[in-house]
């Protein structure tokens, strides 16, 4: 028996269903407001951000912050152009 998806999908496609809602976290310095910053980034890309979903948690010694945020995306694109705001910026670290 085989374990191999029988599907035309990509890795990157599977386990994704659009549209939907997706949560992404930015992590970054925390001198740089990430927890306003991240939300409008994601609005200014044309994401239906989800505001009463905004977390944001400091590292242990301060320095950083992670921000948790939802966002409706309609397609595979909408959700990547999300990943593309957040790392175009110069205080965000990476995403998950």
């Amino acid at each position: 028996m085989s374990t191999t998806p029988t599907t035309n999908e990509t890795p990157e496609e599977r386990g994704f269903s659009f549209p939907g809602v997706f949560e992404i976290t930015a992590m970054g310095d925390a001198s740089a407001d990430l927890k306003a910053r991240v939300p409008q980034l994601l609005a200014d890309v044309g994401l239906k951000v989800l505001h009463e979903t905004v977390s944001h948690r400091p590292s242990r010694e301060g320095n950083f912050v992670s921000v948790t945020v939802s966002f409706h995306a309609d397609n595979r694109e909408q959700y990547e152009a999300a990943h593309h705001a957040l790392r175009a910026d110069p205080a965000v670290r990476f995403t998950l």
